[in-house]
Parts: C-alpha cells; structure tokens; sequence
C-alpha cells in the first residue's frame, strides 16, 4: 500500500545511497548506487547501479555490502554514468541517511574524477540521521524498527537502504508532529552551517576578518601565516584526505585568490 509522503515538495527529492569499497571519500570508490526520485505529486522513480570501482574490493567491505570483484567485474565504472547520474539529481533536493558526512562527499569526488563539478551546496538536504540522532541516537536498522516497528531484513543493499531511509522519515512525520514539513526548513535542522565557517566542514573558519586553521595544532592559526611559514603542513593538507572545498580554498589562497568573506567585499592578495 502506497504511503502519504509526509513533506510538502516544490521540487523533486532524491533519496540516494551508495556502498563503496571503503570509508574515505578520495581513497575509495562507489561500487552500488542506488536513487529514488520523489516526485512534488507523489511519484517515484528509480535507478540503482553496479558500478566497477578499478580497485579490489576489500574483504572487510564485501563483508558489510556483500558485493565481490566477481559481481562487478563487467559493470562501468563511475564515469560511464556520471552524465546519467547529474541528470536525475539536477533540479532535484538531495534525500538520505547520513549523506551529509558519506555519501554526498563520495558522490562529489566521483563526479570530480570523471571531470563534473557536483556543488552540494547547489541542494537542500534531508538527512534523516540527523532527524534520528537528535531525537533517538541509533542506526538505521534500529530506526525502522523504533519506527516503523519493521525489520531491516537486507541491511546495506543500497536499494533496500534508500527504501528504509524512506519509512524511517514517514515514521519520524507520524511520531513528531513538530517537524517542518518543506525541504527548506528541513535543510536548516539537517545541516546547520555555522556563519562563521569558511568551508562546509568548518575546519576553516573566518576569524576577525581572516581566514584561520580550526582543528588540530594549527587551530587558531591564519591560513596565510601558515601558508607562509610553514608550506610543509599545507602540502600535507592538500595531499591528505581533507573535503574538496576546503582544498580549494587552500589552493586558491596560495594562487592569491581569497574567498569573499559573507558581507564583504572580495580581498586579493
């Protein structure tokens, strides 16, 4: 039976996810992606595909998804559906269960090794983990059985994921009825950006009108002066398995092009 999708839509949401062989958005590589395309009246439409990463598989990660070398031996890689993949999401508001911190930064550098710019910030998002650990810290198995008091008989099928992802946001609607109900709004509580963050990830940070390091030993620290006196740590920034936004910052700053700080006025150096 067809359930009453619970937010109100202006434009369609894809709920996606992928099984990879691995953790790191750089080091690694999609091996299954699945996408389901909801439509502002209802309708939904699907796509998932196998995908040849161009690396082994590690066992460890056959172990979770449990798909082989073997099942993907003749399946394209990434770049073979990259234009298919960008047409399905573009226009479209990004859905899923903890995309903000995996899937979304996987996505973004497959895209960018087949030569395509994915922006996430060109989306809305609703990452129903971040709904589930505000409200009831667990995973996704834990989430439909709360719930929807079901099951997650195939747990780490990308399909079977993005349908459960979907039950969990239906079951969240029906227990909390002060969600908000457009993608807007669901994209503040989802993914809070801190103003003062230079990047998505804010580990940089803009700080009395400069930008500065905002982890590890270098916290606090500009980002010039250590371009400057230490080129050492920025080389192993840049070579490091660090989201590609923040690398571009770097990289653009050590070419003289600085970010525009929000209300202010371009600075070059």
């Amino acid at each position: 039976m067809k359930s009453h999708f619970p937010l109100k839509l202006e434009k369609p949401l894809v709920f996606f996810d992928i099984e990879a062989t691995g953790i790191s958005p750089r080091g690694d590589r999609i091996v299954e992606l699945c996408l389901v395309k909801v439509h502002p009246d209802g309708k939904r439409e699907s796509k998932t595909y196998r995908i040849n990463p161009g690396m082994p598989i590690p066992p460890a990660s056959t172990a979770i998804h449990g798909i082989t070398d073997e099942d993907i031996k003749d399946s394209p890689p990434f770049s073979a559906i990259a234009g298919n993949v960008m047409k399905f999401i573009e226009g479209c508001d990004l859905g899923g269960y903890n995309i903000l911190k995996f899937d979304i930064p996987m996505l973004v550098e497959e895209f960018a090794r087949a030569g395509v710019t994915l922006n996430p910030d060109d989306f809305k998002v609703v990452d129903v983990q971040r709904v589930f650990h505000i409200r009831e810290p667990r995973d996704l198995s834990a989430a439909l059985a709360f719930y929807c008091n079901e099951m997650h008989l195939d747990a780490h099928g990308a399909e079977a994921d993005v349908l459960a992802t979907i039950r969990v946001l239906e079951g969240q609607f029906k227990r909390y009825s002060d969600l908000p109900v457009n993608v807007d709004d669901m994209d503040k509580l989802c993914n809070p950006r801190d103003p003062s963050w230079a990047d998505r990830t804010g580990r940089l940070k803009w700080e009395n009108g400069e930008i500065v390091i905002n982890f590890g030993k270098k916290k606090g620290a500009s980002l010039a002066q250590v371009m400057r006196d230490e080129p050492g740590f920025v080389r192993w920034l840049l070579k490091s398995d660090f989201p590609r936004d923040t690398q571009k910052i770097v990289e653009d700053a050590a070419a003289g092009k600085w970010p525009e700080k929000p209300g202010a006025v371009q600075v070059e150096a």
